[in-house]
């Protein structure tokens, strides 16, 4: 078991023992969650738009979000190591600064307009989430009593998803509504002109967003953030020597479900517009979507309150297994109906996927001890799953796009399992001792 982390500015204590540090450091954490998801659906609001104005299949449309997720899997160990380099604050204030530089190339990317400079924009701003993933969801899991490490990290992703709800709003507004692709009827095709206009609506909400995100690395650069010492990384390194990740079932079965479960939900946030904007589904226009797109993701931000509350009473296993087998059920409504009926149902997926990432996460982590931030790492690793979402992509091809949401059918049924079985620990649980220190050099 990892050596506690002392105080070694004499301030800050304890912060497990100390409630007023652990709403301290979950309030600046959760403004971190608000971004990354404000910024990730900005990307969904992005993509049918983008497919308009490239004239891109669906396979390459959802290529766009593969990259996106293809840094996480090339970002996450190199996030680790900076994180033990540097500390948990300055790493945050970096991954902060790498998302602005990210943003910031959007403008010249749609000024040219280059389908590949979009491509390395959003590598950038994903490689800069991915360190702050990497970063926050362990601390937020181990800031605080063990038993109630999934209802905390669910509340706090709650504001993740209060990011998510409110960035279609924004991206419909400034992005949708102000382009010929986000006001034209289904299946038009643009002119060069109105290509090249619609490329520029982009630079706008990305200059905000990126003078936000500078903003924000300014004020957690001068917060008095506890960290996780270097004392205790080191003499937990010494133990995990004694340990092996293979003995624990929890995390072994629990890194594919956090992969499977990303492929359904960016499958679902892609393709959402495009599949209520059909005739046969809602009829609408894109900018129209993106109102429902709110919807979706307010879903997924109510349940997480709701879930935070419920795995308070609730063995957290339980309240998974319930919500991914509703999250099956309306993806089979979505697949085989028609109309209102259809649209809706892919709406309601949003409530049951809520709860479903930070709680696989919580328990992946359960009982490992020592080993708890390599097995976080290979968590936030297994977010690279949300790349293969270009499967689903070749499979709207070929299929027809009603079809492929079949196969988020099928990526419920495995949460499911994971819930049901795969989520129990199968050594004795080990606890982890962590004290912080306020670093205030940091």
């Amino acid at each position: 078991m990892p050596a506690p982390i002392t105080s070694s500015a004499g301030e800050g204590g304890s912060i497990i023992g100390d409630p007023r540090a652990q709403r301290s450091a979950l309030t600046l954490l959760a403004s971190l969650f608000f971004m990354w998801g404000f910024i990730t659906v900005i990307n969904n609001t992005l993509l049918p738009h983008l497919r308009s104005v490239f004239d891109l299949s669906y396979t390459q449309t959802t290529l766009i979000e593969s990259v996106w997720f293809i840094a996480y899997f090339f970002a996450s160990i190199p996030s680790a190591k900076l994180i033990e380099a540097i500390g948990y604050k300055k790493s945050m204030v970096t991954g902060l600064l790498i998302m602005a530089v990210g943003a910031l190339l959007m403008i010249p990317a749609a000024r040219i307009p280059s389908y590949g400079v979009v491509l390395t924009a959003l590598f950038i701003i994903a490689s800069g989430i991915t360190l702050l993933q990497v970063a926050a969801n362990p601390y937020v899991a181990v800031v605080g009593p063990p038993e109630t490490a999934s209802s905390r990290l669910n509340l706090v992703q709650a504001f993740n998803s209060m990011g998510t709800t409110l960035a279609p709003l924004f991206g419909g507004y400034l992005i949708l509504s102000r382009s010929a692709s986000g006001n034209a009827e289904a299946g038009k095709v643009l002119t060069q002109a109105e290509r090249l206009a619609d490329a520029q609506s982009v630079q706008l909400p990305y200059l905000i967003v990126a003078v936000v995100l500078v903003i924000l690395a300014v004020v957690i650069g001068r917060y008095k953030l506890p960290d996780l010492g270097g004392s205790s990384r080191r003499a937990a390194a010494q133990d995990r020597k004694k340990h092996s990740l293979l003995k624990h079932r929890n995390l072994v079965l629990g890194i594919p479900a956090i992969f499977i479960y990303l492929i359904a939900e960016i499958g679902v946030s892609n393709l959402f517009i495009n599949f209520v904007s059909d005739p046969k589904i809602g009829n609408l226009t894109h900018a129209q979507a993106s109102n429902y797109l709110f919807l979706l993701w307010g879903g997924m931000m109510v349940g997480r309150f709701v879930g935070s509350f419920w795995m308070r009473k609730v063995d957290p296993g339980k309240v998974l297994a319930i919500f991914s087998s509703l999250a099956f059920v309306v993806m089979i409504i979505t697949v085989f109906a028609s109309g209102p009926v259809a649209m809706w149902s892919l709406i309601a997926v949003g409530l049951f996927h809520s709860i479903m990432f930070p709680t696989i996460f919580t328990l992946g982590i359960k009982g490992l001890g020592a080993l708890t931030e390599e097995g976080s790492g290979l968590l936030v690793m297994a977010i690279a799953g949300g790349a293969l979402v270009v499967v689903q992509g070749i499979l709207a091809d070929h299929y027809g796009l009603q079809i492929s949401f079949l196969l988020t059918a099928v990526c419920e049924l495995y949460v499911l399992f994971y819930a049901l079985w795969g989520s129990k620990t199968s050594v004795e649980e080990e606890p982890v001792a962590l004290e912080s220190q306020s670093a205030p050099a940091e």
